[in-house]
């Protein structure tokens, strides 16, 4: 299942550890547009961003309009923001949403101004403000077609952020619930990232270190958001996963987390750990995925002989982790109406089998599948 011909590539210069973020100041920036959401402006933690560009007397502007799951209108919004100031570099602060909008923003820049190559286009520097979405090191974002009631995801070179930097000071006042959340993320990114078609030696290292650091230290700043070990794994975790995910996209996990969260506005991470599950299932009926599957929960100890039980016990692990965090095991537990599901199921699964990621799941699946699925993961049986 492994793919034999391929090509690897990590364009992304990554900046890590604590303090990290000084080298903001370092990387010869000249004229910024900060990407960011009301709340990181209105607490101060902008200024963490803000006071590197000001030692260095960089000039900036702040485009703060970013929204959960962010939309067309907000992008065309940042577009016409960054039209004003003709920014030499955006840079994204915060988490998956400010960073799908920088991207948005940037994409559709460059469109405009016909910068076709990487050599007239802004410079994108990506700064995380949790742990989870791996997009800093990735060329995909994500955009809410209101009007659909759809994500988009979107796909091109252009949106590969230039730097990284991942400084685990910016995650230590996450609520536990958003660690949780994104931090399933990551394992979810992980999985899918090992059993995608697209998968080779060189992204099964990043997804395997990815999976043992989120078995081992989600829990842990879980617990404590103060451990300042567990907080520097997560991050850089979560920046694996993104590298190997961005070489083999991912599966129906992320198709049908796609379409629920365009229509019922559940947070991205949630939806996908609570699919998480019922997926493993469904995929471990093709032979080869349940061999994948259970490459993994050998690789966390588990030494069962047969690759079915293995992947099994493996669902079960994650099963577990989830309930060590709390978080809901179906979607009737997240507050969904039965009936407004229900009267959705269709349109969903035809959402989620048009979405990219479904071409690179382990196990082709038809609309009935991901109808059955999506019932499923509602009712938790």
């Amino acid at each position: 299942m492994v793919n034999w011909r391929g090509s690897f590539c990590v364009p992304t210069r990554i900046h890590y550890g604590l303090g990290s973020l000084e080298v903001l100041a370092q990387i010869g920036i000249k004229n910024a547009l900060i990407v960011s959401d009301p709340f990181l402006v209105k607490s101060g933690m902008i200024k963490n961003v803000t006071e590197q560009l000001d030692k260095a007397n960089i000039s900036y502007t702040i485009f703060s309009d970013v929204v959960p799951d962010p939309t067309v209108a907000v992008v065309v919004s940042g577009v016409a923001a960054a039209q004003k100031i003709l920014p030499e570099t955006i840079i994204a602060f915060g988490g998956g949403s400010a960073i799908d909008t920088a991207k948005g923003i940037l994409y559709f820049y460059a469109c405009i101004n016909e910068e076709k190559n990487e050599e007239s286009k802004p410079r994108l520097i990506v700064i995380p403000t949790t742990s989870g979405t791996g997009s800093e090191v990735t060329d995909f974002a994500v955009i809410t077609d209101e009007k659909a009631k759809a994500k988009i995801p979107l796909r091109d070179k252009k949106l590969m952020p230039n730097h990284a930097i991942l400084d685990a000071n910016l995650v230590r006042s996450l609520p536990p619930t958003v660690t949780a959340d994104t931090g399933i993320d990551v394992l979810t990114h992980a999985i899918e990232a090992y059993v995608s078609t697209l998968a080779s030696d060189f992204t099964d290292a990043l997804a395997e270190k990815a999976i043992r650091i989120v078995f081992d230290y989600l829990p842990k700043s879980y617990q404590n958001g103060n451990d300042d070990e567990a907080r520097v794994r997560m991050h850089d975790a979560s920046t694996l996963a993104g590298m190997a995910f961005t070489h083999t996209s991912l599966g129906i996990n992320h198709s049908m987390a796609h379409a629920l969260g365009g229509r019922f506005h559940i947070p991205h991470g949630r939806a996908n750990g609570i699919l998480l599950p019922y997926v493993i299932d469904y995929n471990s009926k093709e032979e080869k995925a349940a061999v994948r599957y259970a490459e993994i929960s050998r690789l966390l100890g588990l030494n069962y002989m047969s690759d079915i039980y293995a992947a099994k016990e493996l669902r079960n692990m994650v099963i577990k982790l989830k309930e060590n965090l709390e978080m809901p095991s179906c979607f009737k537990e997240t507050g969904i109406p039965e009936a407004d599901f229900l009267a959705s199921i269709e349109a969903l699964a035809a959402t989620a089998m048009r979405d990219s990621c479904t071409q690179t799941n382990p196990r082709v699946p038809t609309q009935e599948d991901l109808e059955k699925l999506f019932k499923k993961a509602y009712y938790g049986n």
